[in-house]
């Protein structure tokens, strides 16, 4: 997202982290600006069930939990490595004197909260009222067509557990299973050695 000879030019610091390991938490007061150098992140919050809901999950080149800082408010979730993760750190404040510097890098962070807004409201329509399969493989194509931006027929390894896939589209994990095996026999998506293509 934002070039890494900038990002230390304005003294942003990297930061190992261990898979499990708790970046921030819902609630915390927002100082930080977060960009990953390796590793995976996933943002999430638990019901009073103690039900994960998966936010949204962050690879390499990607920032997270940027919103707040903003709009000077909490953290809305939690931040979590899902694997060993080397992750840039960037004080709010430097933050915001690199946006004004760099215009261009204002704009494709705009562009890139846009996307995201985008995303939130299409997975919300698709939970309340469509079919499981059609959540499933929605969710799919936006990993492949947007994040990804990859093409070709089962050109896309899902690399989300069956588990993450209920948490982020609302369904029980049984329901995924399932769905997803009758979305091979369909000839939609492709299982090889558990793993999934789209």
């Amino acid at each position: 997202m934002i070039p890494v000879d900038i990002l230390l030019k304005f003294n942003a610091i990297k930061k190992e982290f261990k898979k499990d390991e708790i970046i921030f938490s819902e609630n915390n007061i927002a100082r930080n600006y977060y960009q990953i150098d390796s590793g995976i992140v996933k943002m999430n919050n638990y019901n009073d069930d103690g039900k994960e809901f998966i936010q949204g999950v962050f690879y390499k080149g990607q920032c997270f939990g940027e919103p707040p800082l903003f709009i000077d408010v909490n953290y809305p979730a939690n931040a979590v490595t899902l694997a060993d993760s080397s992750i840039y750190i960037l004080p709010k404040q430097q933050l915001f004197e690199l946006l004004e510097i760099h215009s261009d890098i204002h704009l494709e962070i705009t562009k890139n909260l846009a996307k995201r807004l985008y995303y939130k409201a299409i997975i919300a329509s698709e939970i309340s009222s469509q079919e499981p399969a059609h959540r499933i493989l929605r969710f799919f194509d936006y990993l492949k067509n947007d994040v990804y931006k990859v093409s070709g027929k089962f050109s896309l390894k899902i690399d989300y557990t069956r588990q993450q896939i209920s948490d982020i589209l609302g369904l029980r994990v049984e329901t995924v299973i399932r769905t997803i095996k009758q979305l091979e026999k369909q000839g939609a998506v492709k299982i090889e050695k558990r793993k999934v293509y789209r």
